[in-house]
């Protein structure tokens, strides 16, 4: 089955164009920079956006916070930023920095310190969509796997000193909003956000563009499930993520240390609505929406007859 012409078009310009990147720039360089512009593009610039938004206009922000007052940065509507909400704020944007160069500080050791190959893969051979969708899969799985036991074991283990460091720094928010999904002290956020990212991506060695659509979809994931929103893009996958985040905080760690809530619906340690809940939530409205259509459908032939009907009768 051959592709239409308009999509072939397409494609050979995207391969020309990633072919021109590869080859006019050094494999790190193009590497470093591809996720610098991933975080900005789909995490940075709308947390941003949200943030001022919350700031400026906070009486209109509570009316969609998921908790009221307290999930304004101030924790109330006349309250104004200050020297706390501003520090956390910048360590939210060096630990992000910070993330990107250790990742280059990794691939430069691996390939011109050791020489071996890189974590990732920047070459002008592409990806097969079924590779790619296989490698995401694997990625998620893993990443899941990671964040669970990397949280709730050493994150929120007593008498640890990374834990006391998690729970005077991240747990000392209120709820979370735009820009603290990456607050944290800068250890515990190398252990719970960028070891359980890069790393499956460095384990399956993915190619580049499978790496910028992973970071891509993991930074729009963060972005809506901290900002502190009722009103998320999906009611089963951002918004249940957004709800734990949530119930985590305000639970004091008690649970929901996972980032979809797999594993702590596999282990009981579920803080709130479980995954069950969520995807029962789903099908429910699945449902509802069925029957809708159904009776719209049943609507319009009704009508369709009764139209039909007074034409034959005049």
């Amino acid at each position: 089955m051959s592709l239409p012409y308009s999509t072939s078009m397409n494609l050979l310009f995207f391969y020309m164009t990633w072919a021109t990147l590869v080859l006019s720039h050094p494999p790190l360089q193009v590497e470093i920079v591809g996720t610098a512009v991933v975080r900005l593009l789909f995490y940075l610039f709308p947390s941003m956006i949200f943030l001022l938004f919350d700031v400026l206009l906070p009486s209109a922000a509570v009316a969609i916070k998921a908790q009221g007052e307290v999930g304004l940065p101030t924790g109330s509507k006349r309250g104004r930023p200050g020297l706390r909400e501003a520090m956390v704020v910048t360590w939210a944007l060096l630990n992000l920095v910070l993330s990107i160069l250790l990742q280059g500080m990794i691939e430069y050791v691996l390939t011109k310190g050791l020489g071996m190959r890189s974590a990732l893969k920047v070459s002008l051979k592409l990806p097969y969509p079924w590779d790619m969708a296989k490698d995401l899969l694997g990625g998620f799985i893993s990443r899941e796997i990671l964040t669970y036991f990397i949280h709730r074991y050493t994150l929120h283990t007593s008498g640890s000193s990374v834990a006391r460091y998690h729970w005077s720094w991240y747990h000392s928010l209120n709820a979370p909003y735009p820009l603290t999904a990456h607050y944290d002290h800068p250890i515990a956020y190398l252990l719970l956000k960028f070891l359980p990212t890069y790393g499956p991506a460095a384990l399956f060695r993915y190619h580049m563009l499978t790496y910028i659509i992973y970071l891509s979809l993991i930074s729009l994931e963060e972005t809506f499930a901290y900002s502190g929103y009722k009103a998320l893009p999906t009611s089963v996958l951002i918004g249940g993520i957004a709800r734990r985040a949530d119930m985590h905080l305000l639970s004091g760690g008690d649970g929901n240390y996972g980032t979809w809530g797999i594993m702590d619906w596999v282990f009981g340690t579920s803080v709130g609505d479980s995954v069950e809940d969520d995807l029962q939530d789903v099908l429910d409205e699945e449902e509802v929406e069925k029957i809708r259509k159904v009776l719209e459908s049943k609507t319009k032939a009704k009508g369709v007859k009764r139209r039909t009907k007074r034409r034959v009768n005049s």
